[in-house]
């Protein structure tokens, strides 16, 4: 990819890059659908298509980025399992990829953020669950309250019983059991 390929039009652009183009930007529109930040989608898209690694100067160039903005960027996209840095080294600088099978991507991106909604609601009822429990049984609380937190109670069980579901599910997708994926893979 040639430097600045997301700035203004580039003359410069091979006609597999001007094909590309739209691609990334599609990337980076679909990854900001589900909460990452556009131009870390357009970074992705980048490294995607890339036939080797990347240092974060070579990012810095066809992002037209600053080296700090870059390096939050990649380290939010190996945070989201998008990105790996790499053990070797190309003159001294870091590398880094893209993932760039899909289905992966996909397993790697939601069982993070499921994960995340799952560890914060299960935490927040594990902490309100004995809480209602304790305010049923007290014998000073009043009856309505008493009532509002028995459908309270019952709202948050079926609560755990999603959560409980959306682990098992979450456990099927790192697994590679859940959905299959094209012939051959898991």
């Amino acid at each position: 990819m040639k430097q600045a390929a997301f700035g203004e039009d580039n003359g410069q652009l091979s006609p597999r890059e001007q094909v590309l183009r739209p691609m990334i930007d599609a990337i980076a529109q679909t990854m900001d659908l589900y909460g990452a930040n556009y131009s870390f989608g357009q970074l992705y898209g980048i490294m995607f298509f890339e036939d080797k690694p990347m240092t974060l100067e070579e990012m810095k160039q066809v992002m037209n980025m600053s080296k700090s903005n870059m390096s939050y960027g990649v380290r939010s996209l190996i945070a989201s399992r998008m990105v790996t840095k790499l053990e070797e080294k190309r003159d001294r600088k870091e590398l880094y990829a893209a993932e760039t099978d899909f289905f992966q991507a996909f397993r790697n991106f939601f069982t993070l953020k499921l994960q995340r909604e799952i560890d914060v609601m299960q935490d927040a009822m594990g902490t309100a669950v004995p809480e209602l429990e304790a305010l049923i049984q007290a014998e000073d609380t009043p009856e309505e309250e008493r009532q509002s937190c028995r459908r309270d109670l019952d709202k948050l069980q079926h609560a755990m019983d999603y959560y409980s579901w959306l682990q098992r599910f979450v456990d099927g997708l790192e697994e590679g059991e859940v959905f299959g994926g094209p012939a051959g893979r898991t």
